[in-house]
C-alpha cells in the first residue's frame, strides 16, 4: 500500500501544489510559521475545496501559545468547528489540555461531536508531544475515538522521535492512526518510514518568498512561504524508492 502523504497549506496555490505534486491529503491554516498554525476563514476553506479534489482537514487553534483555552476560547472553537464542517471540511485538527499538560476530555469531546455527527475525522495535533505520557495520551485519544494522531515522537522533530512513534504505532494495533510530522523532508522520509512502520507523513515543504512590497526603506513585514509542487514530488519520488526496495 502506497505512504498517504499530507501537506500543510496556507492558501488555495498551496492545495494546487499540492496536488499536482502528488499529494494525498490537505491540512489546511494560517499562521503556520512563528506559530504552528491556526483556524483558517472560512472563505480560504471554501476556495481550496473547489480548487482541488483532495481531503481537506482544517485546523481549529484560535491562537498561538499553548492549548489550555479558556471557555471563551473554547465556544469559539466550537462555532469554528460547526461552520468548517458546513462549509465542507473533512476532518477537524485540534487540541485541547488541561493546565497539567493531559487531554481536555470534556472540550475535546465538544468538538469532536460536531465533527463525527457529520461523520468526518477528527485528528488531535501536536499538542500530544507536550503531554506528560504519550502512552497514556494515546489511550485517552483513542478513548474519544480520534481518527488519528500528529506526533513526532514528543521530540522537535519526527526523526529524533522514531523510537517514540514505532512504539506508538504498535501499541495503536489499528485503533488509531500515527501520523508521523516534524521535520520530514525528501531525504529523511524513506528512513522515517522504515523505522517506524507508519503508512502516512504529514509535513510543510515551504519554500520563502519575498513579495516585492514588504519593504521599503526601515519598514518591513517580512517574507511569507509557499508550498512548491517540486517539493512535494521529491517526497513522492523518495516513497516510491522505499517501496522499490522493499520489493527487491
Amino acid at each position: 500500500m502506497p505512504i498517504l502523504i499530507e501537506i500543510v497549506c496556507e492558501s488555495v496555490e498551496d492545495a494546487k501544489a499540492t496536488e499536482q505534486g502528488g499529494a494525498d491529503r490537505i491540512e489546511l491554516c494560517v499562521g503556520l510559521t512563528g506559530t504552528g498554525g491556526l483556524t483558517p476563514t472560512l472563505a480560504l476553506l471554501s476556495e481550496v475545496k473547489a480548487a482541488t479534489r483532495l481531503p481537506v482537514i482544517v485546523m481549529v487553534r484560535p491562537r498561538p501559545g499553548g492549548f489550555c483555552y479558556n471557555k471563551g476560547e473554547i465556544a469559539v472553537m466550537v462555532r469554528d468547528a460547526e461552520a468548517l464542517v458546513q462549509a465542507g471540511a473533512d476532518g477537524l485538527v485540534f487540541g485541547i489540555l488541561n493546565g497539567d499538560g493531559t487531554v481536555n476530555k470534556t472540550a475535546c469531546q465538544e468538538i469532536a461531536d460536531v465533527a463525527q455527527q457529520a461523520k468526518r475525522q477528527i485528528v488531535f495535533h501536536r499538542a500530544f508531544d507536550v503531554t506528560p505520557d504519550l502512552p497514556e495520551t494515546l489511550k485517552t485519544l483513542i478513548g474519544l475515538d480520534f481518527t488519528r494522531v500528529l506526533t513526532s515522537g514528543g521530540r522537535k522533530a519526527a526523526e529524533a522521535g522514531a523510537e517514540t512513534l514505532r512504539q506508538l504505532h504498535e501499541a495503536a494495533k489499528n485503533r488509531i492512526e500515527i501520523l508521523p510530522g516534524g521535520g520530514i523532508r525528501a531525504h529523511n522520509v524513506r528512513a522515517l518510514v522504515e523505522r517506524t512502520g507508519c503508512r502516512q507523513v504529514h509535513l510543510a515543504p515551504l519554500t520563502t518568498h519575498t513579495d516585492p512590497t514588504a519593504t521599503r526603506g526601515e519598514v518591513s513585514y517580512g517574507t511569507h512561504s509557499c508550498v512548491e509542487a517540486e517539493s512535494v514530488q521529491a517526497v513522492r519520488r523518495a516513497l516510491v524508492l522505499e517501496k522499490v526496495a522493499r520489493v527487491l
